[in-house]
């Protein structure tokens, strides 16, 4: 009876009575560079309202797309990475993070090189799609190259990926609105970073110095104005050049990987904490004085070029105080991804640093106006090695993040982040003394607001010890699952759900954080538990990297009545599609729908119990069944409308009473 009740399933899943959807068709083939050198292009074409990630997201963010080649005989040298095309990037409110992804169609293209006597290379690509109302679990496509046949010789110059013109639709609109939005936010955190170099005791003194040059140099004001505005020009390219040299140099793809890869957070976490030790007075880092030598003696040939060369001199002399923030911001544009990131950043930092420069060439009677050097200085210097500090420990976590190691979790970074600014405000209060302070007879009313402004923010983040979500700081500290007590100190034996009655958590559940609601994610111990207990079940079939999964439990799950029915009155089964955990070596079966592969994961055997049971493979996906595995009422997917939810939450309850 079993077996005629699968072949009818997978005949209605044949004829199309079911929600099995295909949303993407993948095609290959062949260009032929050289005799030994070819091009794979790889075509995904994607029906209209979904769309398909890229291979760059960041961290607790959707499943990117990921190609395997095998070359298990050593026939073929893969060079460089899998390119792709430019295509949208949106800020997604839900991940908190700007995400990539493509619509209609996609190109990826891999440059390979034969080794040996094979003509056949075959791969696989690994994917997650979504629309505005389901994901689809991460699924696997066999691709096959064939080397030998239909290559056509191809020109290597046109070898990038060209990006695939389409009618522009909203969705279009809004991701290069957000894309702008990423890099105008790039710009105005390096103009204040540059304002903020300017209170350094490497570079506010030079304003004066320069200041009576340009005044001694020329010959009457309009001269004077000009030579400012060259000065001022001549520091901006100077930065931007270096933006330019560091876009060409990591090229588009690797700033792409900057935000996922271990190495590369690693060593960021290195070079800043290097930049704080410089800031605090640990040393100075400082580039030769030959080279400075060398470019003041060119700044004396005058004209253009040799103003110009003063703009070289200041940079390089003031490399003590302005190399750890350039650093410092050419490391975060260049993790947003975007190519352009670093030359926008030094665009806006030396715009920063350029126009109080000019202005001042230009107009020196304002210098009566300027406060006087002193201790003030290295305190400005102080303050930014802290808050290097501070940035430094987000790119371990990241790092941590993708280890998944659980060294910095989430109380662990805030911990850290308590300290770091808590003793920045008894550095401020006068109770630290560093190696280049000079004494402190008393304190100034703007370094008393700034300290009671670390202090307040150091007071801030201690609930968030205790599982506060701290909004302020969102996007820093790992997510609230990645901690040592994801449902809050206290709540590790006990829930609140269940703190009324003193109950221990069942075997196999756990409370599902914010909402502390009882859920297991095993399908065989949620089954066992409502039979006890004489409830419905709810299964949920989701997904880590899915998005609208997590709509549901954000805006739906939260709303009174449906939390109090998922919290009393139905047992809540998760079960997580995407999940990349390895079954035990005896639940390790053959599947029943892609016959001569096994199912090797857990995720996979979710993904496949959806498939066949319910005849859907999307995501999020409800089902209200009763003790007898039988459903109460027709299951539902992304219902965002809260009363609708809730209806059907007290429909199938209601049926199950009956």
């Amino acid at each position: 009876m079993k077996k005629l009740i699968f072949l009818f399933s997978l005949l209605c899943i044949t004829l199309g009575y079911s929600q099995i959807v295909e949303p993407v068709k993948w095609t290959t083939s062949v260009d032929k560079i050289s005799e030994i050198k070819y091009k794979l292009i790889i075509k995904a074409t994607i029906d209209a309202g979904w769309h398909l990630y890229s291979q760059n997201v960041p961290d607790n963010g959707p499943i990117p797309t990921s190609f395997i080649f095998d070359d298990a005989e050593g026939a073929f040298k893969l060079i460089g990475n899998t390119s792709e095309e430019e295509g949208h990037t949106i800020d997604d409110p839900i991940f908190e993070m700007e995400i990539k992804f493509f619509e209609n169609n996609a190109t990826f293209e891999q440059l390979v090189e034969i080794t040996g006597d094979k003509t056949t290379l075959n791969g696989v690509v690994e994917f997650m799609v979504c629309d505005d109302s389901k994901c689809l679990p991460t699924t696997e496509v066999d691709l096959k190259f064939n080397l030998s046949d239909n290559a056509v010789v191809a020109d290597d110059s046109k070898s990038k990926v060209v990006e695939v013109t389409s009618s522009v639709d909203t969705n279009t609109k809004d991701s290069k609105s957000s894309s702008k939005k990423g890099l105008w936010s790039i710009f105005f955190i390096a103009f204040f970073s540059g304002f903020a170099a300017l209170l350094t005791p490497c570079v506010f003194p030079m304003i004066p110095m320069t200041v009576s040059f340009f005044t001694k140099q020329s010959k009457n004001k309009a001269a004077g104005i000009k030579n400012a505005i060259i000065y001022g020009i001549s520091i901006i390219v100077i930065y931007v050049l270096l933006g330019i040299m560091v876009s060409l140099i990591f090229g588009a793809d690797a700033l792409n990987a900057l935000s996922t890869n271990v190495w590369f957070n690693l060593a960021f976490f290195i070079l800043l904490l290097v930049f704080a030790a410089s800031f605090l007075g640990a040393f100075e880092i400082m580039l030769p004085n030959s080279w400075a030598n060398k470019v003041d003696s060119q700044a004396d040939r005058g004209g253009i070029l040799g103003i110009f060369f003063m703009a070289l001199a200041l940079a390089i002399v003031s490399f003590s105080c302005t190399g750890p923030i350039v650093g410092t911001l050419l490391v975060q544009a260049a993790a947003g991804g975007s190519q352009v990131g670093p030359i926008i950043g030094m665009l806006g930092f030396s715009l920063a640093i350029a126009l109080p420069f000019a202005l001042f060439a230009a107009f020196p009677g304002w210098l009566n106006s300027m406060p006087k050097s002193g201790g003030w200085l290295n305190t400005v210097k102080v303050v930014l090695g802290f808050l290097e500090l501070a940035l430094a420990f987000k790119f371990l976590s990241n790092a941590d993040l993708v280890l998944q190691l659980h060294w910095l979790e989430r109380e662990v970074f805030i911990a850290i982040w308590i300290a770091i600014f808590g003793v920045l405000a008894f550095y401020l209060f006068g109770k630290i003394q560093l190696p280049h302070d000079s004494p402190l007879k008393h304190i100034s009313v703007g370094r008393l607001g700034l300290g009671l402004l670390a202090l307040t923010f150091a007071l801030y983040m201690i609930p968030g010890l205790w599982g506060a979500p701290l909004n302020l700081i969102s996007a820093f500290p790992p997510p609230q699952h990645y901690s040592e007590s994801p449902y809050g100190v206290g709540f590790t034996q006990l829930g609140s759900a269940l703190a009324a009655n003193h109950e221990e958590i069942p075997e196999g559940a756990h409370l599902m954080a914010p909402h502390d609601i009882l859920a297991f994610n095993d399908y065989d111990k949620g089954l066992a538990y409502a039979k006890k207990v004489g409830k419905p079940i709810m299964i949920d079939f989701t997904g880590h990297a899915c998005v609208n999964c997590r709509k549901m439990e954000m805006n739906v799950w939260v709303q009174p009545k449906v939390l109090q029915k998922l919290k009393n009155d139905v047992v809540l089964i998760s079960l997580y599609v995407d999940d990349k955990r390895e079954l035990a070596a005896i639940d390790i079966v053959d599947s029943k729908l892609k016959p001569g592969k096994k199912l090797k994961y857990i995720g996979q055997k979710w993904s496949e119990l959806q498939t066949i049971k319910y005849k859907a493979n999307t995501q999020p996906m409800y089902v209200l069944m009763d003790h007898n595995e039988e459903n109460l009422i027709e299951p539902v997917a992304y219902t965002p409308d809260g009363e609708e939810y809730n209806a059907w939450l007290e429909k199938g309850i209601s049926n199950f009473k009956k």
